[in-house]
């Protein structure tokens, strides 16, 4: 019989079949761009502008109160490339697909799935909204509801709404919900995707690398220092000289209430901030560089009025140097993700790149005559950014 040789196109499209099966964050969230990265004679580099919405506050009266428009985007930059190498024989391409998928190509794709994932799921530290009780998995619906709530009161559109769990979480609420989670299709999905069905407006998901937040070694006696703050920097006394700030830390502020994102009008609900970068402190007081910025007026008004001098600042993340998983529910628009066509390389055995679902990959191989084997080489490069982390909130566990 003769041999059936594994073609180029056969290898990779296998491969991006097991990697898409595994990504079940960044097969949830917005997609949209992947296309400008992959236009033939018209490359747009590294970096793609999104234009956010504008906004607009509302005149009251006949006379006319002309606004201008001040239009705003966020970047998002396609630079992250990772990949696995193998190193197979020539008698390995004779394999039957199945085999050769179950020794080489699996295991290879099921690392590039899993660092990709969780390169993404870094996004969760630009989410300022978090409910649920630090170091205690949700047991009751409420918690989810509340996160529900968060999504509502930020406007995100009803659809397109995911929950991503770890697996404690999951069936510690499944097993709390069990008769909600009973229609057929939901259970066969769960079972073979680890899809857990759809319930209160999300559909819910299994994740084992759902991150943890890990915060600084200052959580209390932490105050404003200096009225009448905005922007996108705070000033905080209470820190000793070498206090640490993390990345992702959520904390609110006395007094600093939400607003309407339409009508600006305020709410009973503290606004919630969120740490942007590591920051140490040299001395008692510390800038803290935080998002959402604190805008008191205009179309872009987040707070009903600017924190006050000495106001309390209470941090919602936990203990101090303490971790925290970190599951997420989020609307499709909160995050994005994309990947771009790598150049393909002249004079090797072969080459070729094949595009599924918005993932592009490139496979290169190249014979090595001295040991009669091939080494090859899977690529993908990409990148992720938040664009609108209002619509997104943690659920702490």
């Amino acid at each position: 019989m003769a041999n059936s040789i594994l073609t180029p196109t056969m290898i990779t499209r296998e491969a991006l079949r097991i990697l898409h099966q595994k990504l079940n964050f960044i097969g949830n969230i917005n997609r949209a761009y992947d296309d400008r990265f992959s236009q033939e004679g018209a490359k747009i580099g590294t970096t793609l502008n999104i234009r956010l919405p504008n906004q607009y506050t509302v005149r009251t009266g006949a006379t006319l109160s002309a606004q201008d428009t001040t239009e705003s985007n966020t970047s998002l930059t396609v630079s992250t490339q990772k990949g696995v190498d193998l190193n197979f024989t020539s008698v390995d391409l004779t394999m039957s697909l199945d085999d050769f998928s179950y020794r080489i190509l699996e295991p290879a794709m099921a690392v590039l799935a899993a660092n990709v994932e969780a390169d993404a799921l870094s996004m969760f530290k630009d989410v300022y909204q978090v409910v649920g009780t630090p170091g205690t998995t949700p047991n009751a619906l409420l918690t989810y509801l509340q996160a529900k709530a968060r999504l509502d009161n930020s406007l995100a559109p009803q659809n397109q709404r995911s929950l991503l769990l770890d697996p404690l979480s999951q069936v510690t609420i499944v097993d709390a919900l069990k008769g909600l989670f009973n229609d057929p299709k939901s259970i066969s999905k769960q079972y073979r995707e680890g899809v857990m069905g759809s319930t209160i407006g999300f559909d819910w998901f299994m994740n084992t690398m759902v991150p943890t937040h890990t915060n600084g070694d200052t959580v209390t006696g932490l105050s404003v220092s200096g009225a009448g703050q905005t922007g996108s920097n705070l000033l905080v006394g209470g820190s000793a000289n070498t206090n640490t700030f993390k990345k992702g830390t959520v904390f609110t502020i006395a007094g600093v209430f939400e607003v309407h994102p339409e009508t600006k009008v305020a709410t009973s609900r503290l606004q919630t901030f969120v740490v942007t970068a590591d920051t140490t402190a040299t001395t008692t007081t510390v800038t803290l560089p935080i998002s959402p910025a604190i805008v008191t007026s205009g179309g872009g008004q987040n707070v009903a009025a600017a924190p006050a001098n000495s106001a309390a600042i209470t941090v919602l993340s936990g203990s101090a140097s303490t971790s925290y998983l970190q599951n997420l529910a989020f609307h499709k628009d909160a995050f994005t993700f994309a990947t771009a066509d790598l150049i393909m390389p002249q004079g090797v055995d072969f080459a070729r790149r094949e595009v599924m679902d918005g993932v592009s990959m490139r496979i290169v191989r190249q014979y090595d005559i001295n040991n009669d084997k091939f080494p090859c080489r899977l690529d993908l490069l990409y990148g992720y950014k938040t664009i609108r982390p209002q619509l997104a909130c943690r659920v702490t566990a």
